[in-house]
C-alpha cells in the first residue's frame, strides 16, 4: 500500500510513524516517573511518622549506607521536586508529540484528498481512477 503513495504522502506517514515511536517512548517515560514520585512520596509520608533517631538506611546501588532521619527527609524532598519537575516537562512534551501528530494526520489526509472524512486516514489510499 506505502509503494502506491506519492513521494509527500510516504515522507509523511514516515514521520507519522515516527512520532508515534516518540509518543510511546514518552508514554514510558511518564509512567516510570509517576511511580517514582509516587514510592517517593509515600517513602516522605513514613518518614514523618518515624522517630528522628531511628537508624535509617538508603540505597547506593547495591549497597544500603546508614543516614539520619534529616538527610533522608531533604534527599526525598529534593527528589519529589526534581521528579515533578521532570514529570510536568514530560506532559508538555506529549502534548506537543500528540498535536503534532494530529497535525501531521491532517496534512497526509489532505495530500491523499480524504479532507477529513470519517474513512480518510493514514492507511486510505486514493481511489482507483476510471477503467480500474
Amino acid at each position: 500500500m506505502q509503494g502506491n503513495l506519492p513521494p509527500e504522502a510516504q515522507e509523511k506517514l514516515e514521520e507519522l510513524q515516527d512520532l508515534q515511536e516518540t509518543a510511546q517512548q514518552v508514554a514510558v517515560q511518564k509512567n516510570q516517573a509517576e511511580t517514582q514520585l509516587n514510592e517517593s512520596r509515600n517513602a516522605l509520608e513514613t518518614l514523618e511518622e518515624v522517630d528522628a533517631d531511628t537508624t535509617m538506611y538508603r540505597e547506593a546501588g547495591e549497597l544500603l549506607i546508614e543516614t539520619d532521619h534529616e538527610t533522608a527527609t531533604e534527599e526525598l524532598d529534593e527528589k519529589v521536586d526534581s521528579l515533578e519537575v521532570r514529570l510536568e516537562t514530560l506532559k508538555k512534551q506529549e502534548e506537543r508529540v500528540q498535536s503534532e501528530f494530529e497535525q501531521l494526520q491532517q496534512e497526509l489526509q489532505q495530500m491523499l484528498g480524504g479532507g477529513g472524512g470519517m474513512g480518510g486516514g493514514p492507511g486510505a489510499g486514493p481511489s482507483p481512477g476510471p477503467g480500474a
